[in-house]
């Protein structure tokens, strides 16, 4: 549903917001198979059809759970950001543990109360935080 109101002359909206469809990140025009590997065989993603009308634009679709994660291409110039996907899993040791296997760094973040947390970067810089609620 979306409600207007107006605050001093202007009109305004909300809007009623359901889920998150999916997020998008970019990696290197060369680098498919890498970030394959890592989405797919590392973080245990499945690749799922990429609608043909987007095909021509190069990079994959994949999913785990309810989670969609599109990984488009494009030149993309190194930084260090905040921006990233947080992805809650059931098991946030069992996570630390397969990724260590795989030889991916893990970076601690700074405390949440109830919230078990760190992050990942991906081999092209994303960042990807994955995090266990505690009750």
């Amino acid at each position: 549903m979306i409600e207007m109101y107006a605050i001093k002359g202007v009109i305004k909206m909300t809007i009623e917001y359901i889920q998150i469809d999916h997020i998008q990140i970019c990696v290197p025009i060369d680098s498919i198979h890498r970030a394959k590997d890592f989405y797919i065989r590392i973080l245990g993603f499945r690749e799922i059809k990429k609608q043909k009308s987007l095909q021509k634009n190069g990079g994959f679709w994949c999913q785990a759970g309810k989670i969609q994660l599109h990984i488009g291409v494009e030149e993309v110039v190194p930084h260090k950001s905040k921006r990233h996907p947080a992805f809650e899993v059931q098991s946030i040791e069992q996570a630390r543990k397969h990724l260590t296997k795989y030889g991916v760094k893990i970076y601690e973040e700074t405390e949440i109360p109830g919230v078990i947390r760190f992050s990942i970067r991906d081999p092209f810089g994303n960042r990807i935080e994955l995090l266990e609620k505690k009750n």
